[in-house]
Parts: C-alpha cells; structure tokens; sequence
C-alpha cells in the first residue's frame, strides 16, 4: 500500500495559517475542521513565522515577498557561475591569441 501524499497551493497554506494566528485558533481545532495533518500545520506556521521575521524558513516560501527573495537568489547565482564562465573563456582566449 502507498500513502497518498496531498498538496496545497501556497494561497491556502497562508489561508490556514492566518486563521490560527489572526483568529486565535488552535492548531489541533484548525487541522480537525479542515482534515489536515498537525505536523504539516505546524510546519506551514513556524514557515511563515519565520518569513516574518525575515528569515527564508524551511520549505517553500509562504509568501509573495519570500517566493520573490528565492527568486532573485536563484537568478543571481545563474549570473555568478554565468560571469564564472566567461571570465575563464576570456582568460582561454586572451593565452590563445599570444
């Protein structure tokens, strides 16, 4: 037998997530109403908890300013190894020309 694994898109992580902290609910009460897992639950929280604190969090990114964040870190890597690249075909080229 496999376990069947659901996911939830990031607009309804932040949903529940906003329940528990903006109404005072409990993590158990939410994840019983809602049929979710307290593990998953707890992680979304700490996730975004840490995202306000401005710290990346574990995971994928709950909100739009951290989805951002990892975005441009991502396209700023690319561009290092992509200027890496091109720094050693000039060095190759400029030994090659003499």
């Amino acid at each position: 037998m496999t376990k069947k694994y659901r996911k939830f898109d990031t607009s309804f992580k932040l949903e529940v997530v906003k329940m528990i902290l903006d109404q005072d609910l409990s993590v158990a009460q939410v994840c019983r109403d809602m049929g979710l897992g307290e593990t998953a639950v707890r992680r979304w929280v700490q996730q975004y908890e840490a995202e306000q604190l401005g710290g990346s969090g574990i995971g994928k990114p709950l909100t739009t300013e951290q989805q951002r964040i990892r975005q441009l870190e991502q396209q700023v890597r690319e561009l290092k190894m992509d200027n890496d690249i091109l720094k050693k075909a000039t060095a190759f080229f400029a030994r090659e020309l003499k």
